[in-house]
């Protein structure tokens, strides 16, 4: 197999969290394209038509993308149980909220990057700050339970997304009245998939 990938995109970090906690990282060939949402690599286009990352390349079957799509065939693939059956419904929204969290955070990124600095809306800004702080605050008052419980998927994808929040946009202190929450994420972030997964640049 092959994973497309680029820079420190939480996404790709999802996976290869993923491809950590499942073991099966040492089976996986990485492949460093461009994701600009200008001008996407032509490897990555011929891959994944919509241009984004990640995107899984199979010997078995078609490519596989979108994140959730690719982390839910590992789990499947190693039967690991990072979807447990009896909580399945909450482990996709957790997983789903986290997700919330992070496209927020790269659309407030592309809109300082790829637009002008005189068309740069920060209302528009603002408002996908707000969709963080949003999710942000559900995670302290209703997920603490669930995310102190045994791993899954929803766990790693929240843990990936703090950590991004970090990275990115560490001048919003989203730990701020969030107390419980931030200390589930520094206790999370001493798992080695994590120490293995940290951004660079």
């Amino acid at each position: 197999m092959k994973l497309l990938k680029a820079g420190p995109s939480p996404f790709v970090r999802c996976v290869l969290a993923t491809l950590h906690e499942t073991g099966q990282i040492d089976q996986v060939e990485m492949v460093n394209v461009t994701a600009s949402p200008l001008q996407p690599d032509p490897t990555l286009v011929a891959a994944n038509p919509v241009g984004k990352i990640p995107a899984l390349i199979r010997d078995e079957g078609p490519t596989l993308y979108d994140s959730r799509v690719i982390c839910r065939y590992l789990d499947h693939r190693a039967g690991a149980g990072l979807y447990p059956e009896k909580r399945l419904w909450d482990t996709l929204t957790l997983e789903a909220t986290a997700h919330g969290i992070m496209d927020a955070a790269v659309l407030i990124i592309y809109e300082e990057r790829f637009r002008p600095a005189e068309k740069v809306s920060m209302e528009w800004v603002e408002g996908q700050w707000a969709k963080v702080s949003r999710a942000l605050d559900a995670l302290q008052t209703r997920w603490m339970s669930h995310l102190s419980g045994r791993l899954d998927m929803g766990q790693i994808a929240v843990g990936v997304a703090l950590s991004y929040l970090d990275f990115r946009h560490d001048a919003r202190a989203w730990r701020t009245g969030r107390d419980e929450l931030a200390a589930w994420h520094a206790r999370f972030c001493e798992r080695p998939s994590m120490q293995a997964t940290q951004p660079e640049g």
